[in-house]
């Protein structure tokens, strides 16, 4: 498995849910800011998976088809 890929979009999923979570302790959070950002985090930890035995250098110059692709929620996730 590629970790620094896998990695790189966990933080990146991470940090989405922590600047969410800060918004609603605020209670600032609007309900565009909670659709964006969790589309943002869904779409950041499905790569994780999705491209986990990719190469680095696939990852670096994917195609839209690919990005695309690879941002899709998993279904074969679910029977594993």
């Amino acid at each position: 498995m590629n970790f620094d890929i896998i990695g790189s979009n966990i933080s990146e999923a991470a940090e989405e849910l922590a600047k969410l979570q800060g918004l609603a302790a605020a209670g600032t959070l609007s309900e565009e800011e909670l659709q964006i950002g969790l589309l943002h985090a869904y779409h950041h930890l499905n790569f994780a998976w999705n491209i986990r035995h990719e190469a680095t250098s696939t990852y670096a110059s994917l195609t839209q088809r690919q990005f695309n692709r690879w941002g899709k929620y998993p279904v074969e996730i679910e029977t594993l």
